[in-house]
């Protein structure tokens, strides 16, 4: 076998784990797929730079909206965070930088679930009560829809399935993530009301104290269950790490 060529840092740069799918950080698809997304969430920012409403009057602005709409976690700091998740991917791939390429599978392990929660209290609730989900005077045309609350966690799936390492997480460590984001966002929904005298959320208005503790406990047993249903649909698609395999990486 003949020796490697060329730069060896670059080499070892660029080298991805066994069963990653494709090649990332990488400047063609891997970054075309970055690009797209951070396209998508350039998008669904100046959608709502434009469209302000009384939500946006009161206190927390933004920030009190999960999916710009209703449920469990801001959708602007959601779709922050899926933001910064693309952009440390672009910025890996522009560069084919191994840390930058880290530090985004890092951030993918919170903001993948995360959406996929958004995706699916958005959606499912949304099919059994729309009015619990979007005030009727606020409805967004399907597109910006689609862009705030289904787009996010495609993009972002498509890079934990397909340009990413598989994920070491464990149903202990999925709980607790899951845990920590659902609590902060009911001190945070809790302040708004506080200052602002009602809820950014037409459901949460609908619900006594404890039915909106099951709701946040609810959304945290989604966010562990999406983390390792990815995981393990990972593993169907790419294969699973063998123990063997484990001590050599």
């Amino acid at each position: 076998m003949k020796p490697p060529t060329g730069d060896p840092k670059m080499s070892r740069r660029t080298e991805k784990h066994p069963l990653q799918r494709y090649n990332s950080p990488s400047r063609y698809l891997s970054a075309s797929l970055h690009l797209a997304g951070l396209s998508s969430f350039a998008y669904s920012f100046y959608f709502l730079y434009l469209n302000p409403n009384e939500l946006s009057q009161g206190f927390g602005w933004h920030l009190k909206l999960l999916t710009y709409g209703i449920l469990s976690i801001p959708r602007i700091i959601g779709l922050a965070l899926s933001a910064v998740t693309l952009l440390l991917a672009f910025l890996a791939d522009v560069t084919v930088s191994n840390r930058l390429f880290k530090l985004k599978n890092v951030f993918s392990t919170i903001t993948t679930p995360l959406e996929v929660v958004i995706t699916i209290l958005y959606w499912g609730i949304g099919l059994i009560s729309p009015a619990a989900v979007v005030p009727t005077h606020l409805k967004r045309p399907l597109f910006e829809d689609l862009g705030m609350h289904l787009f996010p966690a495609v993009f972002l799936a498509l890079d934990m399935l397909l340009l990413s390492p598989p994920w070491t997480m464990t149903l202990l460590e999925a709980g607790g993530i899951g845990g920590l984001v659902a609590g902060s966002y009911w001190v945070w929904t809790e302040e708004c009301y506080r200052q602002n005298g009602w809820y950014p959320y037409p459901l949460f208005e609908m619900l006594d104290h404890q039915q909106r503790a099951m709701v946040f406990a609810g959304s945290a047993v989604i966010f562990a269950i999406s983390a390792l249903g990815l995981k393990s649909l990972y593993g169907v698609l790419n294969g699973v790490v063998k123990a063997e395999v484990k001590r050599k990486l």
